[in-house]
């Protein structure tokens, strides 16, 4: 069962561009918001060598790593090939223009 918990407006994701959300324990969480603006969450941190995905750049529906241009799937997590590894995903929701994360 998720718990959702209120993050921001939609509005405070900048469009192809990500906000932070910060956890005591089990690593930071980005939301990611695209040109459409659909709204992704995975964790901050690229599988190739734990890079902020954050501060990497959002093209469709993927984000590419600010350390070594990896291509990461926002909606799944995984690596795009030829590259191989996946980070966490979290359920992400807006409604009424806000964003809402499953934890």
């Amino acid at each position: 069962m998720s718990n959702w918990k209120h993050i921001c407006p939609l509005d405070e994701i900048p469009p192809l561009g990500a906000r932070v959300v910060r956890r005591p324990t089990g690593g930071d969480i980005a939301l990611f918001r695209n040109a459409e603006d659909e709204v992704f969450a995975l964790h901050d941190k690229c599988p190739h060598k734990g890079g902020p995905l954050s501060q990497g750049i959002v093209h469709g529906r993927k984000v590419t790593c600010p350390l070594h241009g990896w291509n990461i799937g926002l909606e799944d997590g995984q690596a795009v090939a030829p590259d191989v590894g996946h980070c966490g995903r979290f359920e992400v929701k807006v409604e009424d223009g806000q964003v809402w994360l499953a934890l």
